[in-house]
């Protein structure tokens, strides 16, 4: 039997929570998995300059950086903070070696308490909270532009809607997107977030067809939902999601770039990470690399 090819496939450091940057460094290269997608957190732990070496001397591709945004804040202090991370941000995704920035874009403003309920004068307005998403992604374009990095707009689940993300679907994040070139915005296809939405297939070509398509993440909707849903991912084949579908849109809106496995699930977490990393390849061969051919 032929080696799988896992050319594209690419570990998000979000799965491997509890392991270092340099332990994901060092597990990819063992596991043949030739790309990282990074988060912050893990960088700035390791240190830039540090990360950046790592990473490069290892041999490996950096398919992201995740995340920047939150951009929602209804006050002037939490709209320079906001602005001054996310150029930040732009910046160490320039000395990563990456171009795509991933953007979860902020929920309502103090839109919840500390046990869940709306908190007194929570911001409920949804409509002021989007126009000032593409207000900051208009003042951010400008550095991004600069620094040849891409700001992608990443659609999450409506069940985030409110503290999260107020951008839902992938309509929503290619009409903000529009304003600007596909160099400097695009979108990410996360199939956790996406795969319910009916008009996906049209949107996931449409985003092919204005080049604005900069990232494809993939794991399973787990159900039961769990008590924290943000932690309802799960290694393609455990859920509910049709793999064979989506990558093939994806593949047919002409998507060449890494797949990255991103999983958030505390079981996945707690398991040994060279274990994990087996199966992300094993599912990856087997659900999703097939497809990614038309």
């Amino acid at each position: 039997m032929s080696a799988p090819d896992l050319s594209r496939l690419s570990l998000n450091t979000a799965t491997t929570k509890r392991w270092t940057l340099e332990e994901a460094v060092e597990g990819a290269v063992a596991a043949g998995i030739p790309a990282l997608g990074l988060w912050r957190d893990r960088v700035a732990e390791a240190g830039l300059e540090r990360a950046a070496r790592i990473v490069r001397e290892a041999g490996l591709r950096v398919s992201s950086l995740c995340r920047g945004g939150f951009l929602t804040a209804a006050d002037d202090d939490g709209r320079r903070a906001a602005l001054a991370d996310n150029r930040a941000a732009i910046d160490e995704a320039a000395a990563l070696g990456t171009r795509e920035l991933v953007l979860v874009v902020g929920g309502l403003p103090a839109a919840t308490g500390p046990n869940g309920p709306p908190s007194a004068g929570g911001d409920r307005d949804l409509v002021a909270a989007r126009a000032r998403v593409a207000d900051r992604i208009a003042e951010l374009s400008e550095h991004a532009a600069a620094s040849d990095v891409r700001l992608v707009l990443e659609p999450l689940h409506p069940i985030f809607a409110a503290d999260r993300a107020v951008l839902s679907t992938l309509r929503q994040c290619l009409d903000l997107a529009a304003p600007f070139a596909p160099e400097t915005v695009g979108v990410v296809v996360d199939t956790y977030h996406v795969w319910w939405d009916p008009d996906l297939r049209e949107q996931v070509a449409r985003a092919g067809a204005e080049g604005r398509l900069a990232s494809y993440q993939v794991c399973d909707w787990n159900l039961p939902i769990a008590a924290d849903p943000l932690l309802s991912r799960g290694f393609p084949g455990d859920g509910f999601v049709d793999f064979a579908t989506i990558t093939g849109w994806v593949a047919d809106a002409g998507y060449t770039g890494d797949v990255e496995v991103e999983i958030f699930n505390q079981e996945i977490w707690d398991a040994p990470g060279d274990s994990t990393l087996a199966t992300v390849a094993a599912r990856y061969a087997e659900l999703v690399e097939p497809h990614l051919h038309r």
